[in-house]
């Protein structure tokens, strides 16, 4: 009787150095592509910023194309300004009840949506998109005659309901009116995202586990405390970030509603940016204080960004 023999294993062949040196540059080529269009959009617009905030910069130079040497002549002219402090603390203030709104309704929204049947889940979740698909400009001019005195439907409805007579009432005649003006407009824009990403975070914890949590005679907030709010924690890190970034840098609400006003109560480092350059037609200026702006906000992303990769080292 014949015996078969196994063939032996065939060893792979050695791989070459070249091969080896090939395989750990492929993931950063793929990346090149992403960051020459970063580069391009986002580099050279920076780069030109820092170089006018360290020149002269006015309308000689805007009409002749060159510029005198200021150094940081600019930086210290901003710095040394009155106006710094309450506009750097109007900033953060608003950034930060923009953030808490959109982050508290957002989040009740979602929850909505859980709960909601498939009908209507799907006809909220088209208005929540619809209401972010508009244009920040459209959408402002909408609020712009929503609350405007005298023919403003807001105002006649208010009065309506019998809370007073606001057919003439004008939202922008004290900073306190303003600014919720605008903080209503920007949640507003704001929550359809946050919800519909919380949402889609929400659909990916296990029912299994509320079904274990309801079982072991847990209530509503001990199920929301224990599973679904570590479950979310590391998207609300996410849309909180993204959220800090977009409502400290508002801009167009601001100056379409109250371009500042009244009596600069509504400025912000945006609005003192864009009147600083072309109200005084100090652009050097102006681009300092978008730089310390660029800087503030990096550092508190910054900062944010590391409490966020440890919460989710530990989770």
């Amino acid at each position: 009787m014949k015996v078969l023999k196994r063939p032996a294993p065939v060893a792979p062949p050695p791989s070459t150095p070249a091969r080896k040196r090939r395989r750990p540059l492929l993931p950063y080529g793929l990346l090149v592509p992403a960051v020459v269009v970063l580069g391009l959009v986002l580099g050279y617009p920076l780069v030109r910023l820092l170089l006018i905030s360290v020149q002269e910069y006015g309308l000689r130079a805007l009409f002749t194309g060159t510029a005198g040497w200021a150094g940081w002549d600019n930086y210290a002219a901003v710095l040394g300004d009155d106006q710094l402090v309450p506009v750097l603390l109007r900033s953060i203030g608003f950034c930060a009840a923009l953030v808490i709104g959109t982050l508290v309704i957002g989040l009740g929204v979602a929850l909505m949506l859980r709960r909601l049947g498939r009908r209507m889940r799907v006809a909220v979740t088209m208005s929540l998109i619809a209401a972010w698909a508009l244009p920040n400009v459209a959408s402002t001019l909408v609020w712009q005659w929503l609350f405007q005195p005298g023919y403003g439907v807001v105002n006649w409805l208010l009065s309506r309901l019998g809370l007073g007579d606001f057919t003439q009432h004008d939202w922008t005649t004290t900073p306190a009116s303003a600014f919720t003006l605008v903080w209503l407009l920007v949640v507003w824009q704001s929550v359809p995202f946050v919800a519909l990403t919380l949402h889609a975070g929400l659909t990916q914890i296990p029912r299994s586990y509320y079904e274990a949590a309801t079982l072991d005679g847990a209530g509503p907030w001990r199920v929301h405390l224990s599973i679904t709010w570590p479950f979310l924690q590391p998207i609300l890190g996410l849309v909180t970030i993204l959220s800090v970034i977009w409502d400290f840098t508002v801009f167009n609400q601001i100056w379409i509603l109250t371009q500042g006003g009244p009596g600069q109560g509504t400025t912000t480092l945006g609005i003192w940016t864009f009147t600083r350059a072309f109200s005084t037609n100090s652009f050097g200026q102006g681009a300092a204080i978008a730089v310390v702006s660029v800087l503030l906000l990096l550092a508190m992303t910054i900062v944010y960004v590391r409490r966020l990769v440890r919460a989710g080292e530990d989770f």
